[in-house]
């Protein structure tokens, strides 16, 4: 990380866009008026992406914070991206759990506001995690805190983390859990607390967390990782997908067998140039109808963070894809 953050003062906060040299955070992309790019599109630690288009056309990125305080990138391509600051300052920051890091962001617009879900926890503190909101009039920031919503030992579900926001129905809904089942209960009508006498319900295994779910032609697509994601080398994250007709379930794979008994197909491993392939985005669709995805990996090559990666996904008799189910290496660019 001390290579990383200096790299970003160097940079001025400019995380190295399109102008960047090959060795910097790009990853090595050419130009804006290339058609290709290269895997990483940011060559430093970005874990557990989360990606929304703002109303000033620009995309945002937030990320767990291996740069303090949650960092927020943005760009016009997907491609190349700019640092524009961090959603959270020392003075700003939430601190219903001590010592805490702010993982796993989820970005959404509800209403007229933008509105942060984070996780906040201890590596191993499974039963004092949580998971907070705070809301900002632009994606840039800056964010106010809204406070935890929910913690593992009160609500009763360990490994409270991970959190995922959804709207259905004029109804508003989070999703969250890691290795200890995936949950899901209703928000109040703001999104920002737990709707009055809701209760979690179950929707899938323990093999899961960073799960997201995509609607399309009329199933819900449940994305979530399995594996380890943070041993380096020999993390197994693994990105894995099944479907359902409803939103709550049940989830099920090609063969119907059931998510919640762990059971799924698997979208994303690792291939000869990355591992640790997990915790992907929201989808977003380019001017060509295409659809892509970020996730993080390991990079075989310099193993010293969670970079940044983007692929675009296929959709082949129903399920979602990836060319050779694996990261790529040089792709043709989103059309923006």
């Amino acid at each position: 990380m001390k290579k990383e953050l200096l790299l970003l003062a160097l940079c001025g906060f400019a995380a190295c866009s399109s102008s960047g040299s090959k060795d910097e955070g790009n990853g090595g992309n050419t130009g804006e008026k290339a058609e290709t790019y290269q895997n990483p599109v940011i060559a430093y630690s970005l874990p557990d992406p989360s990606v929304i288009r703002g109303d000033d056309g620009y995309f945002y990125l937030y990320a767990t914070e291996d740069i303090r305080n949650l960092p927020i990138h943005r760009s016009k391509d997907l491609v190349n991206w700019e640092m524009v600051g961090t959603a959270f300052t020392d003075q700003t920051r939430p601190d219903f759990e001590p010592d805490g890091g702010l993982w796993a962001p989820d970005i959404n617009k509800v209403g007229d506001r933008y509105v942060l879900y984070y996780s906040m926890s201890v590596w191993g503190g499974e039963w004092t995690c949580g998971i907070g909101c705070a809301t900002a009039d632009r994606p840039s920031g800056p964010f106010s805190d809204q406070g935890m919503m929910l913690r593992s030992n009160e609500i009763n579900v360990q490994n409270s983390i991970d959190p995922f926001y959804i709207e259905e129905g004029n109804r508003k809904y989070l999703f969250w859990g890691s290795f200890r089942g995936i949950y899901g209960i209703e928000l109040s009508d703001d999104g920002l607390s737990l709707k009055e006498g809701s209760r979690p319900v179950q929707i899938a295994g323990t093999a899961y967390e960073g799960t997201y779910i995509h609607k399309k032609d009329g199933y819900y697509y449940l994305f979530a990782s399995i594996g380890s994601c943070c041993e380096g080398l020999k993390s197994t994250y693994t990105t894995v997908v099944g479907r359902s007709k409803e939103l709550f379930g049940p989830y099920v794979d090609k063969s119907g067998q059931p998510m919640l008994e762990n059971h799924h197909e698997v979208l994303i491993h690792k291939n000869g140039s990355f591992v640790g392939t997990g915790h992907n985005s929201e989808i977003l669709t380019d001017k060509a109808g295409n659809d892509w995805t970020f996730y993080h990996a390991v990079n075989v090559n310099d193993p010293s963070g969670r970079v940044l990666m983007l692929d675009r996904i296929n959709w082949k008799d129903g399920w979602p894809a990836v060319a050779t189910d694996s990261p790529s290496l040089k792709s043709e660019k989103p059309v923006f």
